[in-house]
């Protein structure tokens, strides 16, 4: 699935090519996607201008003077920049076709991703309502997990996924900035001392712009809005490693499912 850093990636891919230029069509090739694509986006975008492109948590927001276009990608959608004439391929679901020659394209085999519109203020979607604080941003500190993680037994890794906690911090990240911290994945969270989340946020925060830097992680399928693959796959020291030598120890990874997600980590170094 797509996170944080594939979807700014994704992001400031896009964004270039779209800001200011006139939408001129909108097509829907297949409004079956996680939610129902509203039809009234159409009437709501065409000729209006993209004023700003943004990003919360793992949703990208294009914004026009009359709302916003929410999308998510889902567990396997990308967005490309194409020229309008681009033949359709089999899951190219919705296309925005800009004055500037320009047309944004959203793919999405497994169609868990959204297209959604609102003319409210973002933070009052329910989408929105209850996320929690930006992981790079000056809100996201030690003292915010430590106070938010008093008398918790939940596991560490589950969490810092919680998005009321914290959003973007996906599975892939979560392993990362745990093995990077010294945390064992199982630990729970009210048992974790301040000192030790000062190193947590400290590694989140690295992680994630270090992951931005270099594209995001591609695993499977993610492009960037460019089409071009993530790189960050190279740096990662934990996950997709299951039985493999620790970089640092030389002890064996070892895998556990938390929440149904796979957690790799190594029993010597975490703890």
């Amino acid at each position: 699935m797509p996170e944080l850093p594939e979807v700014e990636t994704t992001l400031r891919g896009i964004s270039e090519h779209i800001l200011n230029s006139p939408i001129t069509k909108v097509t829907i090739r297949n409004s079956s996607l996680r939610w129902p694509v509203p039809k009234e986006i159409i009437e709501h975008v065409t000729h209006q201008k993209i004023i700003s492109t943004q990003r919360r948590a793992k949703y990208l927001l294009l914004k026009t003077p009359k709302g916003t276009i929410i999308i998510h990608l889902g567990m396997s959608g990308s967005l490309r920049i194409l020229p309008p004439q681009t033949p359709y391929e089999k899951h190219d679901h919705v296309e925005f076709c800009f004055a500037n020659g320009n047309a944004l394209r959203l793919k999405d085999p497994r169609r868990f991703g959204a297209v959604l519109w609102t003319g409210d203020a973002i933070h009052k979607h329910p989408l929105f309502r209850h996320l929690g604080v930006e992981p790079l941003t000056e809100d996201f500190t030690a003292d915010l997990l430590y106070n938010l993680s008093r008398n918790r037994k939940v596991a560490i890794k589950q969490f810092i996924m919680d998005s009321k906690v914290v959003v973007g911090v996906g599975n892939i990240y979560a392993n990362e900035a745990l093995f990077a911290s010294g945390i064992n994945p199982k630990r729970a969270a009210g048992k974790i001392s301040l000192q030790r989340y000062v190193k947590l946020c400290t590694q989140i925060k690295r992680i994630l712009k270090l992951a931005i830097l270099q594209g995001g992680t591609t695993l499977k399928d993610f492009v960037g809005g460019t089409g071009k693959p993530g790189y960050f796959k190279q740096e990662l020291l934990v996950y997709g490693r299951k039985g493999e030598p620790c970089s640092v120890c030389q002890n064996t990874l070892k895998e556990i499912r938390q929440g149904q997600r796979s957690t790799v980590y190594c029993t010597h170094c975490q703890n």
